[in-house]
């Protein structure tokens, strides 16, 4: 029988037949069987290239970081989900899509350098020159600046400075890392001079560093995070199955627990009975006109 497809589907990344997968040109079992890891296989999957020896360490190093962080809102929102007793996909799909603006935002993050370092090309600046601009616009217009602070860990994230450190160390530093160092710098300056408290480097700020200094793109850096975390998730996720109760909001359990009503503070309009619907009309119009569903608008 004569088969052709309609259409075809170009692709650079891989391809398999009866006999064999092939990644980037690297029939995949081979691969592993030669001693070739996971973290080399990111590299192939998303470079095409085999990491040097600091390359590979540096990334282990930094999925292992990030892995976990304990309650945060990925972990929360797979817990969250596992309280309906779903199958595990749905909660570990919950918990990396809070990766966001405010949530490991590594594309943010990287994306602010990439277009601040363009900044250094197109207008013959230093990187110094173009990284304190960078915190001075986004601080003028009252932004976060991406990559610092840590609801957490207000006096600082402990994963951070170890990080920068391992960097150091490895020798896989580039112009990332020193667009990072005068960032961290002009911002500590910034806040001291407007009397404000010290604020500093967080995970994203470091890890995402080492990513793009490596050679991966900003979004395929936020990738990595999400997918390191996603295997936390779902540990927390398959906890909550096993070994707590679902819902989590017995009030038989010794503490207060996620759902349980006492957790509940209202501050919306107070219990009101629902008029006729013959009033409807002149009812809606006192509303309308009284203002007060303004407080409750989203």
């Amino acid at each position: 029988m004569d088969r052709k497809p309609m259409f075809q589907r170009k692709t650079s990344i891989s391809y398999k037949t009866e006999e064999k997968t092939v990644l980037r040109g690297y029939n995949v079992t081979e691969f592993a069987e030669a001693g070739y890891t996971f973290i080399d296989a990111l590299f192939v999957l998303f470079q095409g290239r085999i990491p040097a020896e600091n390359e590979r360490k540096i990334l282990d190093y930094e999925v292992a970081v990030f892995m976990e962080h304990s309650m945060s809102p990925s972990a929360v929102s797979a817990i969250g989900v596992m309280n309906g007793h779903p199958m595990l996909p749905p909660a570990v799909a919950a918990a990396v899509s809070t990766f966001g603006g405010a949530h490991g935002p590594g594309a943010a993050h990287g994306y602010m350098i990439k277009k601040y370092l363009d900044r250094a090309f197109d207008e013959n600046k230093t990187v110094e020159e173009v990284a304190r601009a960078c915190v001075d616009e986004y601080m003028d217009a009252g932004l976060a600046v991406m990559g610092m602070g840590q609801p957490q860990h207000i006096e600082g994230d402990p994963r951070a400075h170890p990080l920068h450190l391992k960097h150091e160390e490895l020798g896989v530093t580039g112009v990332y890392r020193k667009f990072q160092t005068a960032l961290e710098e002009r911002f500590h300056a910034r806040r001291k001079e407007e009397g404000k408290g010290y604020v500093g480097v967080n995970v994203v700020g470091a890890g995402n560093t080492i990513l793009c200094d490596i050679g991966f793109a900003p979004y395929a850096a936020w990738t990595i995070g999400s997918v390191s975390r996603g295997w936390s998730c779902a540990c927390h996720a398959l906890h909550q199955l096993k070994k707590a109760r679902a819902w989590s909001a017995s009030r038989n359990e010794p503490m207060v627990q996620m759902l349980d009503l006492s957790m509940i503070k209202y501050i919306g309009p107070e219990d009101r009975e629902a008029p006729p619907l013959s009033e409807r009309q002149e009812y809606a119009k006192k509303q309308l006109e009284s203002g007060e569903y303004k407080r409750w608008v989203l």
